[in-house]
């Protein structure tokens, strides 16, 4: 049985009754889920509410995939696969090869070329992936992920292709009911490919308390957005995620660049929670999206900061050239 460092068992074997998972499968754990969730006082007093983040980004690879690949790979290694296969924009790409090295098979990452974060890469290169550059947007990534997938060659551990991924991902709102002891009023998070909203919803459905109103936040500029996790054209999940919204009620926030940036900055600046541009979505979309005062809501914020260091080197101020003399430092840091 996998377990954390810490003690705490694997998500897995903590959610074994509401996964599909038996006795006979093998779990792949890095230690996933149980992710802290924070209150962001300043945010809070700015919208009016009572609200909270749930740092998904402290996951072992640094996003909330891991919570869905712990299930996929799981079933894939007891379903025989010899190999796995994703496209992504990068997350996807660094939780697949994390968690097949764990498994011992190997994976390949099917990436644009040019659109996905350097960190990202980095971390696919170093857990020993078959990365892949492709001359393509990553909708023809996910095909050809898809027409291998259906060739017997690969397991797909895309969500859009591999339910397992939306199961282990449920778990997020298990871990908010427990830890607020109520089910939310609103929860608000990033929209790229979809699968999130649609796990979120899953969850809250089957514990049976109730389901929060939801806020995905997308990109007005899908294809170009500077914010690389959600640079996806077309959602997978987009009738997923529509027949969510039709459970839950809430609505699709689109955000321009500009906003994007500030919910970013203003997460970092104002409650100190680095994540990458994308995860700051859900901040976004509470600022536009009009929510009954004094609401308790859950913004899930995704992916680490470090994930997209070059977005944090571009957007934030160089550091200061200064002397070796305390009076110039005393100076400057007026």
């Amino acid at each position: 049985m996998g377990v954390k460092a810490h003690g705490t068992v694997a998500l897995a074997e903590r959610y074994r009754d509401r996964l599909p998972i038996d006795a006979d499968t093998p779990i792949v754990s890095l230690g996933e889920g149980g992710t802290p969730l924070l209150l962001a006082p300043r945010l809070s007093e700015e919208l009016g509410i009572e609200l909270y983040v749930k740092f998904d980004g402290a996951n072992p690879t640094g996003s909330f995939k891991d919570r869905g690949m712990t299930i996929a790979v799981s079933k894939a290694l007891q379903e025989g696969a010899r190999a796995v296969i994703c496209a992504s924009t990068g997350n996807t790409a660094a939780s697949a090869s994390a968690y097949a090295a764990r498994a011992g098979l190997p994976a390949v990452v099917l990436v644009p070329e040019g659109a996905v974060a350097s960190g990202k890469l980095a971390q696919s290169r170093a857990l020993g992936a078959r990365v892949l550059a492709l001359r393509g947007t990553f909708d023809d990534a996910l095909r050809i992920s898809r027409e291998l997938g259906e060739r017997g060659e690969f397991a797909v551990v895309n969500s859009g292709y591999n339910d397992y991924r939306v199961e282990g991902q449920k778990t997020v709102a298990f871990e908010l009911l427990e830890e607020l002891g109520r089910v939310p009023d609103v929860v608000a998070l990033p929209y790229g490919g979809g699968g999130n909203s649609t796990a979120i919803v899953r969850g809250f459905q089957e514990a049976g308390q109730g389901t929060p109103r939801l806020l995905p936040g997308e990109a007005a500029q899908r294809p170009t957005t500077f914010a690389t996790a959600i640079r996806i054209a077309d959602p997978v999940h987009a009738r997923e995620v529509e027949r969510a919204l039709d459970v839950a009620g809430g609505e699709i926030v689109t955000l321009s660049e500009e906003a994007l940036l500030s919910a970013w900055r203003d997460l970092a600046a104002k409650e100190g929670i680095f994540c990458e541009p994308a995860s700051a979505a859900g901040i976004a979309a509470l600022r536009q999206a009009p929510v009954e005062p004094g609401s308790l809501v859950v913004c899930v914020v995704t992916g680490h900061g470090l994930k997209d260091a070059d977005a944090a080197t571009s957007h934030s101020p160089e550091p200061t050239p200064i002397d070796a003399d305390a009076d110039a430092v005393a100076r400057a840091a007026q």
